[in-house]
């Protein structure tokens, strides 16, 4: 037995419709065509779908079978449809994020809750790139952005610069090293740095000043979240550096200091990573366009 798509819409606007003459009018074809369809249906299956003699035209009992599938299987088969036409669009999509920056979180949620009330039939979700090679998932399609610092020269992936931001230092300001304009990489030797806990060769303070001047701290510690590393550093527990947009409510805060590394300071740029085929789709270029702005607001105390 074979039966298409065709025959099951035949069925259902045949039982709709209670005749052959007005079934055939929603379908778009003649009657004749309609009748020879369903003369081929039941070719098929072996036996009358329909009782010939009743008026409206009433299904059978394998008829009724039959419009069990169909009503189960069209509205998948429309869903499936109106689902490709949105992809084509650029309606819908899928926008899973991987994130080589520890705390771009604080950014980056401000642009996820105003890029959803644009695009609420994308599906967002966030994977941290610091447990697996974020570049090589984006080029699998295991993943569709990529947050990273560090631009790399791929085929087919686009790097598309968000913005600059300073590594900034950050201490009680009961410190000795608050008493200095800006902090270089001898001034971390006696020091207990507080980091989040990633790689070193990702952390700004390491990359930019300490590993270039072989300059090791005292002690490193790792910790999770940037509220507790505030209030480890006001406690005098040690110091820390974190991005510009973090500390944005500290620098006001009189309980803190915040100094520039090195006298003419470090400026990095974060870029967002996207497959080239991929980077002009409506959705996509919003959200770039999002993590190009609010960051910078942010940055300003907007």
């Amino acid at each position: 037995m074979y039966l298409e798509l065709k025959h099951l819409r035949a069925v259902r606007a045949i039982h709709t419709q209670g005749g052959l003459a007005r079934a055939a009018e929603t379908l778009n074809m003649t009657q004749s065509a309609l009748s020879h369809q369903v003369k081929a249906m039941e070719d098929q299956v072996g036996m009358d779908l329909f009782v010939r003699r009743s008026k409206p035209l009433k299904l059978s009992s394998a008829g009724q079978r039959l419009l069990k599938v169909a009503n189960k299987v069209l509205p998948e088969i429309a869903a499936a449809e109106e689902e490709f036409r949105a992809l084509q669009s650029g309606k819908s999509g899928r926008l899973h994020i991987a994130i080589e920056c520890h705390a771009c979180f604080e950014w980056l949620f401000p642009v996820l809750e105003e890029f959803r009330k644009a695009w609420p039939d994308v599906d967002v979700d966030i994977r941290p790139g610091l447990a697996f090679d974020a570049l090589p998932a984006l080029e699998r399609e295991e993943v569709d952005l990529v947050i990273s610092s560090d631009p790399e020269n791929r085929e087919e992936v686009d790097f598309t610069p968000l913005f600059d931001y300073e590594p900034v230092f950050v201490a009680s300001s009961q410190h000795p090293l608050a008493a200095k304009k800006f902090i270089e990489a001898e001034d971390f030797r006696d020091e207990t740095l507080i980091t989040y806990p990633v790689d070193r060769p990702r952390l700004d303070v390491f990359s930019q000043v300490l590993m270039p001047a072989k300059v090791e701290p005292r002690a490193v510690r790792q910790v999770e979240l940037t509220a507790v590393i505030l209030l480890l550093v006001v406690s005098n527990r040690g110091v820390s550096v974190l991005p510009d947009w973090v500390v944005r409510e500290v620098r006001y805060n009189s309980d803190y200091v915040t100094r520039p590394l090195t006298k003419s300071g470090v400026t990095r740029r974060l870029f967002a990573a996207t497959r080239s085929d991929e980077t002009s789709k409506p959705f996509m270029a919003h959200v770039l366009k999002l993590a190009r702005t609010i960051p910078v607001q942010l940055q300003r105390g907007e």
